[in-house]
């Protein structure tokens, strides 16, 4: 694969987001959120669409081969092999009582905890927060006032925090505390072009963050310098995966949403799901332990 990143599936995703390296099956899954669909992709098989009735912000991977995924109405579990008999058991609806509210991205730490945010659907109120899982399987709000949640992600050594505010174009930094409790919030990064969404971590602690809107993904250190710019030949690009044996292969997500048919005629790849190289490895991708089953 090239260090230039190069569309492997042409899907046209209205909204493609939440990429997550499955080791276990050798495969990306990632969703297309307002398209209602869960995506595998695969060098070794045909890709796969599941369907949802609802829409879906992110699949996260279970201890036990399942996984979660965040509805607008909620935590389900999901099973490829058995969701055509239509199984979609519910696990936590921690914002029924906010309709107008969806779920967005999320996270599992090294410790097996899920992380994920809810924002406004229509993008104008300040109704969304952070959650974590916590072992007993409650939605504890870590942080809240956001009308777009992005980009949870933690440092290699699980002491920082990272989570965006999409609107402010704003990165901020936790100190990490027991029991997942995050303290010293503090602006890291406010990106000047284009709109920050997901947040992915190498082995290095480095940040890459892709900029809907702004054509492109940036690698930040620790300290929020500017490392690296990796251009796209289309503007929304919404999250990268590290992937593949050595974890060097970044699968990045993108999208046509709010785009005018002129602009989609000229960028004809948006949606697609684009791979590039990376010198620096991910994280391998942690599993659901605590709390959901």
């Amino acid at each position: 694969m090239s260090t230039l990143p190069q569309c492997i599936w042409p899907l046209a995703a209205e909204l493609g987001e939440g990429p997550v390296w499955s080791a276990r099956d050798e495969a990306l899954y990632f969703v297309d959120i307002k398209g209602q669909n869960i995506h595998r992709w695969s060098e070794s098989r045909e890709p796969a669409i599941w369907h949802m009735p609802e829409p879906v912000g992110f699949v996260q991977p279970l201890l036990d081969k399942g996984w979660v995924a965040g509805f607008k109405s909620g935590l389900y579990r999901f099973e490829p092999e058995h969701f055509q008999q239509g199984a979609r058991p519910l696990l936590l609806a921690p914002e029924w009582d906010k309709p107008s509210n969806r779920l967005n991205d999320a996270f599992t730490d090294a410790n097996g905890h899920l992380w994920f945010g809810s924002m406004d659907d229509a993008e104008i109120a300040p109704s969304g927060a952070l959650y974590c899982v916590d072992r007993y399987g409650k939605a504890v709000v870590k942080d809240a006032g956001y009308v777009i949640t992005n980009g949870p992600c933690m440092s290699p050594d699980g002491r920082i925090f990272y989570h965006t505010d999409t609107l402010t174009k704003t990165i901020y930094a936790f100190d990490v505390q027991a029991n997942q409790h995050l303290t010293n919030k503090r602006p890291l990064i406010k990106i000047d072009r284009g709109y920050p969404d997901g947040t992915a971590v190498d082995a290095a602690g480095c940040l890459w963050i892709s900029l809907f809107a702004g054509g492109r993904v940036e690698r930040y250190s620790p300290q929020g310098e500017l490392l690296q710019t990796v251009k796209f030949p289309c503007a929304n690009v919404t999250k990268i995966a590290f992937g593949g044996a050595d974890l060097c292969t970044a699968y990045a997500t993108t999208a046509w949403k709010g785009m005018t048919p002129g602009q989609r005629e000229k960028q004809p790849l948006a949606g697609g799901l684009f791979s590039f190289r990376v010198d620096t490895p991910g994280l391998p991708q942690s599993l659901i332990q605590q709390g959901l089953h």
